[in-house]
Formats: C-alpha cells, sequence, structure tokens
C-alpha cells in the first residue's frame, strides 16, 4: 500500500475560508486514488494535513482533483495551494489560488517547471546570460498523457466560453458578452477583497471630509493655505502638499 502525505492550504483573506466539505482526488500516471475527504471546516491562512491511502504507487502525480459538497449553506473556498509528498519522498506542488464556490470539482495541475540544461542569452542590456540550472514554464508539447492534454482542452474551451465578446454600438470597443459583472465567476470578476477596501476608503475619506468641514463648505476658498489646512486633516495630504502657491502675474 502506498500512502501519500497531503498538506492542503487555505488563502489567508478574511472569508477564504469554508465549511463545506471539501475532498481531493490525486491522479497520478499509473492511476488515481479515491476520493478523500480532507475536512468540513477552513480557516484562513490555515493549513490541512491528512495521508491519502492508495493500493499502489499511482506513479508520478500530474494533477488533483478538488471536490467541493454543501449540505446546506453555500459558502465559498479559495483554496491556496496544495503539496503532496510521495512515499519515495518526492514533493509536488499544486498552485490553485482560485475560489471554489456551489458544488463543484476542480482540476489543478503540477506546477513545477522544467529545468533548461544550457545557458540562454537574452537581448538585455542588463543581462546577456542566464546560467543553469533555472526554470522555465511547461508548453503544450510537454504533455504526453492523455489525461493532461484532454485537461488542456477542456480549461481552452472554458475559457472561451467565459470570455465572449459582443459589439455594444457601432463604433465602440468590444465588451463581454454579459448583461452584469455578477453573471461572471468570482475568479473572473474583480477581487472582492479589493472592491471592499476601496468602498471602505471611500467611506473613511467622506466621513473625515464632512467632520472637517470639506462637504458642507458652499462658500468659495479664501486661499490655498486653507485648502491645504482642510485635506491635512484626512489621508489626502499629499494633495495638500501639492497644492503650491505661485505668485500670480497680477499681484
Amino acid at each position: 500500500m502506498a500512502v501519500y502525505k497531503v498538506t492542503v492550504a487555505t488563502g489567508d483573506m478574511v472569508e477564504a475560508g469554508t465549511n463545506n466539505s471539501i475532498s481531493i482526488t490525486l491522479v497520478g500516471s499509473y492511476g488515481e486514488s479515491r476520493q478523500t475527504t480532507v475536512s468540513f471546516l477552513f480557516l484562513p491562512g490555515k493549513e490541512k494535513s491528512l495521508s491519502v491511502h492508495c493500493g499502489q504507487d499511482l506513479g508520478p502525480i500530474v494533477l488533483i482533483r478538488l471536490h467541493k459538497w454543501r449540505l446546506f449553506l453555500e459558502d465559498a473556498w479559495f483554496c491556496k495551494d496544495v503539496r503532496v509528498t510521495a512515499p519515495n519522498g518526492t514533493l509536488y506542488r499544486f498552485p490553485c489560488y482560485q475560489w471554489l464556490e456551489g458544488v463543484t470539482t476542480v482540476e489543478v495541475r503540477e506546477g513545477s517547471g522544467r529545468t533548461h540544461p544550457a545557458p540562454i542569452h537574452l537581448c538585455l542590456p542588463e543581462v546577456q546570460l542566464l546560467t543553469p540550472p533555472f526554470f522555465l514554464g511547461k508548453k503544450l508539447v510537454d504533455d504526453k498523457l492523455q489525461i493532461l492534454k484532454e485537461h488542456r482542452r477542456q480549461e481552452l474551451a472554458a475559457r472561451q466560453d467565459a470570455y465572449r465578446w459582443k459589439i455594444f454600438a457601432q463604433g465602440w470597443p468590444r465588451c463581454l458578452n454579459v448583461d452584469s459583472i455578477f453573471e461572471l465567476d468570482s475568479n473572473i470578476q474583480f477581487s472582492r477583497i479589493r472592491a471592499n477596501n476601496f468602498t471602505g476608503f471611500l467611506i473613511f475619506q467622506g466621513a473625515s471630509h464632512f467632520l472637517s468641514g470639506f462637504l458642507l463648505r458652499r462658500s468659495s476658498w479664501n486661499s490655498l493655505d486653507e485648502m491645504r489646512t482642510i485635506f491635512s486633516r484626512t489621508q489626502g495630504r499629499d494633495i495638500g502638499e501639492c497644492l503650491v502657491c505661485c505668485p500670480l502675474p497680477f499681484t
């Protein structure tokens, strides 16, 4: 029996964790493991470790399948990466960095690069020669197994389906063929973390300008120094410092 050590890492964002069921399947060049439950509770920034028992050696691990299942309430999960240690000590890394929503299965390819055996000359003035060892990304021709070729085909089809364009109006740039951004997958939408940060910053700046009297002012400014006084009380201090009072030609 072959035993594989698996470590599953959750992203460190506030809402990255989940209480839904997460399980994993290891896929090697000689076969695949049974679906094994990882946990029902994932906390942001934390890792879960488990052992996957297989009846035989799976060979080099080429991809993994992450299965997300919910019983009642939906709770999206952001997977950072998965690390698998084979019985012979070989470490396989599977960078994920995406949201899993609903009842779904996501396949993640092994993420190590390939070593280039010889130096490479670059057309850069700073660097003319790269000496080994270093790593390059994998290419389509590197896929020898049929399961990897099928994975690439499905990935390409999914991207073609997600990124369809339409003509909004004649003469205008084309846009995505969706009626709302909420129709897009969470991994395509603008980061919810950054959106929350922008919203929070906007609320903070609005409150600061309100308390400083900026938003309630109805009369004209008396001088640029008065504007500097208002902006220096907020995070927009750089704006105030940019207001340089230059001599006027008629003074």
